[in-house]
């Protein structure tokens, strides 16, 4: 996935539409966690067992919210100004120094 194009495909589906004065980084994080609960009740009262299992509808219901969820974290990085790549890469390192591998090894 090249993560310029998709802000940039988002950026003009917003723009033919007039959606521009809405979207917001304020308005769009909201729009996020709203998408993320959405996502959190494909499992809910599911096992874990059974958030391991979903049937195909599920399975693609979730690829859906999985889908929404990213389409607004791209667009409040693009509107923020965030190099989304730079910023996974800077984080994973960060979080490799904060947590380091703990199995033997080989």
């Amino acid at each position: 996935m090249d993560i310029a194009d998709l802000q940039r495909r988002l950026r003009d589906f917003a723009q033919a539409r007039d959606w521009e004065p809405f979207l917001t980084p304020k308005n769009l994080a909201m729009a996020l966690v709203v998408e993320a609960a959405e996502l959190v009740e494909i499992f809910q009262w599911q096992t874990p067992e059974q958030s391991q299992a979903l049937d195909a509808p599920t399975q693609q219901h979730l690829g859906e919210e999985i889908a929404d969820v990213l389409m607004y974290l791209m667009q409040i990085a693009d509107r923020s100004g965030v190099d989304v790549a730079a910023a996974v890469e800077r984080k994973l390192l960060m979080n490799a120094q904060k947590y380091p591998e703990t199995r033997a090894a080989s």
